[in-house]
Formats: C-alpha cells, structure tokens, sequence
C-alpha cells in the first residue's frame, strides 16, 4: 500500500478566520491525505515544530491577515533550520500575484489565491510528490 501524503494545514498570526482552512484540510482528506490540523494562532515555530514532530511531507498555511511576507519566509527559515526544507511549504489566501511571486523566488511552493480550487491544489501536491519520488 502506497504511503498516504501527510499535509499539516495551518492558521498562523493572527488571522482568527479557519472556514477556509477547515473546506481545504477537508478536500485534503477526502483525496485520501493525512490532514493534520495545527488550528489557529500558531507561530511560524510552533507551525515547524509540529511538521518535524508529525513527519509531514507538507506544510500549507492559510493566511488572511496580510502578515504573508513575515510568515512564509520566517517558516522557510525554521524549515531550513530543523532540516526540512526538502518538505514542500505552500498555501493560500489574500496575497498579491506579485507577492506570490516573490515568495515562490524565495522557495515557497506554489500559492492559491481567493477562488482557487481545492482540485488544484490537491492535484499541485500529488504532482510535486511525484516528482520528488523521482529524483
């Protein structure tokens, strides 16, 4: 049996808003993902220390509050610091296309913005899980 993919979704700062979230972490499972659900308000240390501590192959965050360009870049920091950088970091919510740019150059996957497919997404991970699976 081949290994579920274990994705942690995650709400981090101060973004008190978690439907979305919950509507992603759901069509994760229904895909047949291990969805590990870290909750709201977690900090970019308490986000990497669950990942680590879960063995996760991926880490989506979920954010609303405009705080993407501390986050994301802090988690890729943790990431590389507790050797799991070869895990793909990606996610959504408000961010600018020019931002997501910005944090994809920085080493983030690829970013969803508002009315993206929970399809996409998952089909985003199973493709870069294969990928990777092959190098």
């Amino acid at each position: 049996m081949e290994k579920k993919i274990r994705v942690l979704v995650a709400k981090p700062g101060l973004d008190g808003h978690d439907r979305g979230a919950k509507v992603v972490a759901s069509a994760m499972r229904d895909a047949g993902f291990e969805v590990i659900y870290a909750g709201l308000r977690r900090t970019p240390e308490m986000i990497v220390e669950t990942a680590v501590q879960e063995d996760v192959d991926v880490i989506a965050l979920s954010i609303l509050s405009g705080a993407h360009m501390t986050i994301f870049p802090r988690v890729l920091q943790l990431m590389r610091e507790n050797n799991i950088a070869d895990k793909l970091l990606t996610g959504g919510g408000i961010i600018p296309g020019q931002d997501m740019q910005q944090l994809m150059e920085m080493g983030t996957g690829r970013l969803f913005g508002p009315g993206s497919s929970t399809q996409d997404a998952i089909a985003y991970i199973r493709e870069w899980i294969a990928v990777k699976k092959e190098a």
